[in-house]
């Protein structure tokens, strides 16, 4: 009898049998208040109805048209309708099946479209775990351990994580900024490098918004050097942070090319890269294709999903109960120093736990993790040392459902804390 590979380790205990909205239900018949989303997936809940409608009737018409073979209506709906939500001169989108696989095929463009070689990334980026994606992922050490050589020609400049060093966002970003212009001179010479490629929000970082002076400095540099800003909104993307895309929370500042996946399909496997259709063009022919990439069910879905965030205002309302959550969060974290920072923006929060010192503390996190699941709290952890728990309810979430998980956190963190 074959078996799930043992690495594959569950971050709650919980063995689920269905799902509806923001909860869901295991197999003994307990209800869980879902704060993962499928780490951002299901951004219109577990089985929207809408969703479940578009995918059924698309299943019953058809399931697969593989798109450098045939062409599907789905692919050709979905292609315009991203163009009403897109930032103004994205106007060129290809599919694929993961962000992953999105991740390297905005390498590949930047790449092919430069005749540069070099990517320059972000300390504490998450961007994933294939080859090309992880060599440019410096979020933890379990991505990139043990497979190396990785891609070559990436290089890595920080991050303005303030927090981390002990600054204000100001002093920060000033230092990160200063700290990218030596690198353009020293180990990654500007006239080579391709791209920047960075998280509006970082992920698997630790859930830290990147400061609007920071992308505005990026922007300004990409500009002045010819290199080409990449946005891998993969987790922020689609009203998750407030906005459509997290990377307009910078007034000014728009992707030369964008990244998205997660929320686009509420759960089924879609991802996407768009970029000026004059750029896109300068991809070399044969570069771009796959077998799964704009699935016929998944472009269903994700038209739905489309049409759900926009008819029940869940970008608005992401930033509402967004601002809910954070403000909450701080309330409980001022019962307790041992939660160091909490940050965030629209429904990404993190809460940062910290020894006395100041030193990360993963134990108390994870302690606490596992303390929220048993209260019916589902969350998961992230940052570098596993020290920031983390909060990504569903873009649908009610300020009823935001106060019964501040509460069930609150409880949860008294457990471990006192």
């Amino acid at each position: 009898m074959a078996q799930l590979s043992p690495v594959l380790t569950q971050a709650t205990p919980v063995q689920v049998a269905s799902g509806k909205g923001v909860y869901l239900y295991d197999t003994d018949g307990r209800r869980h208040l879902d704060f993962t989303a499928g780490i951002g997936v299901t951004s219109t809940g577990h089985c929207h109805p809408k969703v479940v409608a578009a995918a059924q009737e698309q299943v019953g018409t058809l399931i697969h048209g593989q798109y450098t073979t045939v062409m599907h209506q789905p692919l050709l709906r979905l292609s315009e309708r991203l163009g009403d939500v897109l930032p103004a001169g994205l106007d060129s989108v290809f599919f694929l099946n993961s962000g992953s696989e999105a991740v390297e095929a905005s390498v590949r463009l930047a790449r092919h479209a430069t005749g540069r070689q070099l990517i320059v990334a972000f300390d504490g980026g998450f961007h994933g775990r294939t080859m090309g994606a992880a060599a440019l992922t410096t979020s933890g050490a379990k991505i990139r351990a043990g497979i190396g050589p990785l891609m070559g020609g990436v290089a890595f400049a920080p991050f303005p994580y303030a927090f981390r060093y002990g600054w204000s966002e100001q002093q920060a970003t000033d230092f990160a900024l200063r700290e990218l212009d030596r690198i353009l001179v020293t180990s990654a010479p500007a006239a080579d490098v391709a791209a920047f490629v960075i998280e509006p929000v970082l992920g698997e970082g630790g859930y830290v918004p990147t400061p609007p002076k920071f992308l505005t400095g990026l922007r300004e540099r990409a500009d002045r050097h010819g290199i080409l800003l990449i946005a891998d909104e993969v987790q922020t993307g689609f009203g998750r942070t407030g906005k459509f895309w997290g990377h307009q929370h910078t007034a000014g500042v728009v992707p030369d090319i964008l990244i998205t996946a997660k929320g686009l399909a509420s759960g089924f496997p879609l991802s996407a890269i768009a970029a000026p259709i004059a750029l896109m063009e300068r991809a070399r022919p044969g570069s771009q294709g796959g077998t799964y990439g704009g699935n016929a069910v998944a472009c269903a879905a994700a038209l739905a999903t489309l049409e759900v965030i926009e008819s029940e205002g869940l970008v608005a309302n992401a930033a509402e109960q967004g601002a809910r959550l954070l403000a909450g969060m701080r309330e409980v974290a001022a019962e307790h120093p041992r939660i160091g920072d909490v940050r965030g923006l629209g429904l990404m929060v993190g809460n940062e736990f910290v020894t006395p010192e100041g030193a990360p503390d993963p134990e108390r996190a994870t302690r606490a993790h596992a303390a929220a699941a048993a209260h019916g709290l589902l969350l998961l952890t992230c940052g570098p040392f596993g020290n920031v728990v983390r909060m990504i309810p569903p873009l649908i979430v009610t300020a009823d459902q935001i106060d019964e998980g501040v509460g069930l956190w609150a409880k949860a963190v008294s457990d471990v804390l006192g």
